[in-house]
């Protein structure tokens, strides 16, 4: 009989079969409504007219190339060697033209792949400083004659990114093992959805809540089952995140509408208003409030679902009610912590911005109510107040899923 029983009431058992059967339609339900939003907000793949900050000299995207720099030093500007495909010397500045640093740099990708090139800076902020062994990456321009011509790019930061992203999947995949793994597998479903989807829809100037929403949820039901496994915890940790996420979604466009926030404080924003007239900048900035609630949201929402379920799992003849207060008490320290979690990271964002208002003699008032700094106060506002209603929320739903039974046997801890 013992034997009997530790096999059918080993875990926390539901409320009863209606409870379970609400909550797995209801998530069958807004996944059909998702599966339905994707086709019918589906980019159309159409091409788009490459703005002007990223065209190259014949209207096509912008070719970049590997180098490495063999050489700098300070001599006279205006070498008419500069950013020329080098087969000699390059030949010297103007003298009493000024100091100019140059850098030889050797072209190691491309059609001129073992040729060089020379790459004039004058010195001052905003110049890159280049050493020789730095690698770079160089831009590739071929004008109408077809002469060839290159200029500083970016720093080469494959290699970096690619050591600390293993790095980051090491660490995780050991600490937390088989789950750590899908959750990095939950990350390239996020970072697919992002590109294959969000970004083209909003290109093609979809409506930024709907598709905000139809992307967020996509990710949460990959990121969710995938690093949680299916079960009644994670069925209502997502549940309350979907709901979490439609709150924030109403309290975003709200505080959008309410502060009269028009995202073209942000210079992106401004290119993006400039060469495609056809993407809502409001939109845009709606958009970006949904999608950066929801790893927070996610957090709070899973770990109250656990919880939930631990309560009920090592407790005895305990009532749903006390199970839900029980756990409400982990989840106010996690709202605490999290909340000025929050806070802190948006204004570490906004950090070079806060600094340039702290030396413009402006008043504290003008400081906290410019565009800049209100939409990180209204996006933690935003956050906050979802977070806060989403612990209740998906408490209340894992209580109904997680509650004990009484003939449950000890466990002997």
């Amino acid at each position: 009989m013992a034997h009997s029983h530790s096999h059918s009431h080993s875990g926390p058992a539901p409320l009863g079969p209606l409870a379970a059967k609400i909550v797995v339609g209801l998530l069958v339900a807004i996944g059909i409504a998702v599966i339905a939003g994707a086709a019918l907000l589906w980019p159309s793949q159409q091409k788009v007219a490459i703005p002007l900050p990223f065209q190259n000299s014949s209207g096509g995207a912008v070719t970049t190339e590997a180098g490495q720099v063999q050489s700098s030093t300070l001599a006279n500007c205006g070498s008419p060697s500069s950013g020329q495909v080098l087969t000699a010397s390059a030949a010297p500045g103007v003298p009493g033209s000024g100091q100019c640093v140059q850098n030889l740099v050797a072209i190691d990708s491309g059609p001129n792949a073992g040729a060089k090139t020379l790459l004039e800076f004058t010195p001052g902020a905003g110049q890159p400083s280049l050493a020789a062994g730095d690698s770079i990456r160089i831009s590739r321009q071929v004008d109408q004659q077809g002469a060839t011509s290159y200029a500083f790019y970016d720093y080469e930061r494959t290699w970096p990114l690619v050591i600390l992203a293993a790095a980051f999947a090491v660490v995780i995949v050991a600490v937390a093992r088989w789950r750590g793994l899908l959750a990095m597998v939950g990350i390239i479903v996020a970072f697919l959805v992002l590109v294959v989807f969000l970004l083209p829809a909003l290109r093609d100037g979809a409506p930024a809540v709907p598709t905000a929403l139809v992307a967020s949820a996509a990710i949460l039901y990959a990121v969710i089952y995938l690093a949680h496994g299916v079960s009644l915890r994670t069925s209502a940790a997502l549940l309350g995140t979907l709901t979490s996420l439609l709150l924030a979604a109403v309290l975003s466009w709200g505080a959008i509408e309410l502060a009269h926030l028009t995202g073209l404080s942000e210079d992106q924003n401004n290119e993006v208003a400039a060469y495609m007239g056809h993407v809502s900048i409001t939109g845009l900035l709606l958009a970006g409030f949904i999608i950066g609630s929801l790893g927070v949201l996610n957090d709070v929402t899973v770990t109250q679902a656990s919880t939930v379920f631990e309560l009920a799992n090592i407790t005895e003849n305990n009532s749903r009610r006390t199970i839900f207060v029980g756990a409400m008490r982990v989840g106010r320290d996690h709202i605490a912590s999290t909340v000025y979690t929050l806070v802190l990271a948006y204004a570490g964002s906004s950090l070079p911005l806060l600094l340039l208002f702290s030396v413009a003699n402006r008043s504290l008032g003008d400081v906290l109510t410019s565009e800049s700094v209100a939409i990180e106060i209204a996006r933690s506002a935003v956050g906050g107040i979802a977070l806060a209603l989403s612990v209740p929320l998906t408490t209340g739903i894992a209580a109904l899923l997680a509650t004990t039974r009484p003939d449950r046997p000890r466990s002997g801890l």
